[in-house]
C-alpha cells in the first residue's frame, strides 16, 4: 500500500516565524513514517520556499531562534503543493493563519489541515472576531476600537463610524468606557507580539503607539483579574473538546517571552478548576469554533474572573502551538488522544 504524501509547510514571514519553525519540526517529528511520505516546506522571512535536503529524521528544532539549514529553493510552488495528498499549514500569524495560504491551498485544490478561508481571517483579527462572538451572545471583556491610517489615529464606534481624533482625545474619550489596568493589542498578531498592559494615561499612550508598529487596528481591552483559562476542538460537523488547563505565567501577563523564554511559566493539565465551570467553557469553545465557520482544530482561551468566576472569552487560535509543550496536543493527550493520534485525526478531518 503506498503511502499518503503529506506536505508540512513551516516558517512564514510573519513575527512568530521561529514559533512556526519549532511546532512544524515537531509535526514533522511525530507523523507516522510508516503511514505517511513527508515533505518538509520552509517559508523564509523573505517568502522563499524551500525544500528539506537531507533526511527528514534529521530535521530537529527545539529551540526558539535555531536556524533550518540544508535548503534547495522550490521553483514552481503550485507544482509541489499539488503533488502532496494533504497539505499540513503549521504557519503561525499573518501569511499563515489569516486566510493567505488556505486561499492559495484552496486554488491549488489540495485538502489542507484547519480551518478553511473565512474562520482563519476572522479568527486572526481580533476586531472582527470580537464583532462576531458579540453576535453570538459569548460575554467578553469590555473593548475598544482604533485606527491608524498615516498619521491620523481614527476612533471606531461600535456601529463602525469614524471619528478623526488625536491620540491624547482617543486616549480621554477610551478612558471615559473602560478601567485600568487596560491591555493594547495589535488586531492581527499572535503569540502575544506587540501585547502591553496600561496602567495609566501615558502607558496607554504609549502602547497604542507602540501596537501601531505591528497594525493599523487596535484593540484595547479592561483588563479582567482572573484565572488563564484554554480548551482545545478537533472536528468538522461533529466537534469534540478536550479538558481545559490553567496557563500560570511566571511574568505579569502571558507575554511572548512569558511564553516561550520563560521556563518559570507553567501550565496545568487538567485546571484545578469546579466541573461546571470547566463544561461551561468546553461548551463556550465549541460555540466559538463553529461561530467563525471553523474545521479542523482551533484553541479557545478564556478568563474565569477571580471574584465572580464569571468566564469571559478571551480569542481563538484557528492554528495553535504545535511543539511538544504546547497547549493544543497536551490538552487532547490527557483525555487519551496522544500527539500521533491528533496528527491522523486531523489529516483525516483535512479530507473530508
Amino acid at each position: 500500500m503506498s503511502k499518503e504524501k503529506i506536505g508540512v509547510i513551516f516558517g512564514g514571514t510573519s513575527t512568530e516565524h521561529e514559533v512556526s519553525v519549532v511546532s512544524g519540526t515537531s509535526v514533522i517529528e511525530q507523523l507516522d513514517k510508516q503511514k505517511y511520505e513527508i515533505e518538509p516546506i520552509y517559508i523564509a522571512k523573505d517568502g522563499t520556499w524551500y525544500q528539506y535536503t537531507k533526511p527528514i529524521e534529521q530535521i530537529k528544532v527545539t529551540t526558539i531562534g535555531e536556524k533550518i539549514t540544508e535548503l534547495e529553493p522550490i521553483s514552481d510552488i503550485i507544482a509541489e503543493i499539488k503533488k502532496q495528498d494533504v497539505i499540513f499549514p503549521v504557519l503561525h500569524g499573518l501569511g499563515g493563519e489569516d486566510g493567505s495560504i488556505q486561499g492559495l491551498l484552496e486554488m491549488a485544490k489540495t485538502p489542507y489541515v484547519g480551518c478553511g478561508i473565512l474562520a482563519s481571517s476572522v479568527g486572526m483579527d481580533k476586531v472582527y472576531t470580537k464583532a462576531i462572538f458579540e453576535k453570538a451572545n459569548i460575554n467578553q471583556a469590555k473593548y475598544e476600537f482604533i485606527r491608524k491610517m498615516k498619521n491620523q489615529y481614527i476612533y471606531v464606534d461600535k456601529q463602525f463610524n469614524e471619528t478623526k481624533l488625536s491620540l491624547r482625545e482617543i486616549v480621554e474619550k477610551i478612558q471615559t468606557k473602560l478601567n485600568y489596568p487596560m491591555f493594547v493589542k495589535p488586531s492581527n498578531s499572535g503569540s502575544s507580539v506587540g501585547v502591553k498592559k496600561a496602567t495609566n494615561q501615558q502607558e496607554l499612550l504609549e502602547n497604542i503607539e507602540y501596537a501601531t508598529q505591528f497594525d493599523t487596528k487596535i484593540l484595547v481591552e479592561e483588563g479582567i483579574q482572573g484565572r488563564e483559562i484554554e480548551c482545545a476542538v478537533l472536528g468538522n460537523q461533529e466537534v469534540i473538546s478536550s479538558c481545559v488547563g490553567e496557563i500560570k505565567p511566571a511574568e505579569e501577563f502571558y507575554s511572548f517571552d512569558a511564553k516561550y523564554k520563560n521556563a518559570q511559566s507553567k501550565v496545568e493539565i487538567p485546571a484545578d478548576i469546579d466541573k461546571e465551570i470547566s463544561n461551561q467553557i468546553r461548551d463556550l469553545a465549541i460555540k466559538a469554533f463553529k461561530a467563525i465557520d471553523g474545521s479542523g482544530l482551533s484553541r479557545v482561551d478564556f478568563f474565569v474572573e477571580n471574584k465572580t468566576n464569571q468566564i469571559y472569552i478571551n480569542e481563538i487560535n484557528t492554528l495553535p502551538g504545535f511543539t511538544k509543550i504546547s497547549m493544543y496536543p497536551k490538552l487532547f493527550e490527557q483525555v487519551g488522544i496522544s500527539y500521533k493520534e491528533l496528527l491522523d485525526q486531523l489529516i483525516q478531518l483535512a479530507k473530508e
